[in-house]
């Protein structure tokens, strides 16, 4: 049975074992040193039986690999596992260095927890220090991938703090310990926000690390689940350690690939000329469109949007944008339009729409 508390005080113990003798326990000593771990911390080592379960409170840093599944659609499969491996040995290294345990690996993504002391917020700031030498760990890591002519890669991280209960799930034949809750779950929203090389954290992590880290402004997202708006901030930077997040996504949020029709009118001179022309959406943010149309139109054009957004029952419309970007293409133009005058119901339902979007689809970028 895997248990991430015992094998992280395993690990400590054999790195102090090393320290002092210079070499590493034997398997049999080993084995037994794992043996009295179990007994020893409890129920808070798993060795509860099936059935019962503890509740504690723990923050939980869920970082996911940012457009893997398209490097594993182009590349050989031995340079993608070679790719996975590597990144994956160097965050284990860091997550160890602080104290942390990893839960599980699932695919591309490290659920990994942090428990304090009671009345202590040691756990919160070793997971923020993390998140970010971890996210510094990619910058050099994707250095040495493009200096070798291989894809880079990015992480997106979520952090919360909340209680879980842990428990030992399964039969004789296998079991494993969980970790489950609402706190775990919303770890994951939160981190489904993230963009690459970000890092969001919890209104209750925030709460609990006491001016530790710098953060951005405050913003509410609407996650699955739950009744009211969640607010999650960006964290930039750990002045008392000297830590900045080096980001590689400088995008204000995220894109959701979608398809969805659309109209538009050309505006010349502040007049909106009145024949409509249809397009085709392909992807979506909180502040522009990538659109496919029939007809070319110049960069800073400006336009007249609309369109409907069918997961909250709304229509846009009123929506003014700048063509940003021209991308011509055999079969039709592409344009990057970046909206500049929006009413504040379609600035909210646009976001709802893409955080809709974001909590149930695999195409995030």
């Amino acid at each position: 049975m895997r248990d991430p508390l015992v094998n992280e005080a395993l690990r400590q113990i054999q790195d102090i074992v090393v320290q002092e003798t210079g070499t590493a326990l034997p398997l049999g000593a080993k084995t037994r040193v794992e043996k009295v771990l179990h007994s020893a911390l409890g129920q808070l080592a798993g060795s509860h039986e099936r059935g019962g379960y503890l509740t504690r409170e723990v923050t939980i840093l869920l970082a996911d690999l940012r457009g893997f599944t398209s490097i594993s659609a182009s590349h050989p499969a031995a340079v993608v596992f070679d790719l996975l491996n590597r990144c994956f040995v160097a965050m284990s290294e860091i997550i160890f260095r602080h104290q942390g345990a990893i839960d599980k690996f699932m695919g591309d993504s490290i659920l990994v927890l942090f428990e304090s002391p009671r009345g202590s917020t040691d756990g919160v700031c070793r997971a923020l220090s993390c998140a970010v030498d971890m996210q510094s760990a990619m910058e050099g890591l994707n250095a040495v991938h493009k200096a070798q002519g291989m894809p880079e890669m990015y992480f997106g991280i979520g952090i919360n703090t909340g209680q879980v209960m842990s428990a030992l799930l399964g039969s004789d034949l296998y079991s494993e310990y969980a970790v489950i809750g609402d706190e775990v779950n919303l770890a994951s929203r939160i981190e489904s926000f993230s963009l690459r090389g970000q890092i969001l954290i919890s209104e209750s992590t925030f709460e609990r690390c006491n001016g530790f880290v710098t953060t951005g402004e405050a913003m509410d997202v609407f996650v699955k689940g739950k009744s009211k708006l969640v607010v999650l901030r960006e964290v930039l930077s750990i002045p008392s350690l000297a830590k900045v997040v080096p980001r590689q996504d400088f995008r204000r949020s995220l894109r959701v690939e979608v398809k969805l029709t659309f109209s538009y009118q050309v505006v010349v001179n502040g007049v909106v000329v009145p024949e409509p022309r249809n397009g085709r959406i392909l992807d979506i943010s909180y502040h522009g469109i990538l659109a496919e149309i029939g007809l070319p139109l110049s960069p800073f054009t400006e336009v007249k949007l609309e369109f409907d957004l069918p997961l909250v029952g709304k229509r846009v419309n009123d929506l003014y944008g700048k063509v940003v970007k021209v991308i011509p293409k055999p079969e039709a133009t592409r344009v990057g339009v970046e909206f500049s005058s929006m009413s504040a119901a379609n600035k909210a339902n646009i976001q709802l729409f893409v955080q809709f979007l974001i909590q149930g689809s695999e195409s995030r970028n």
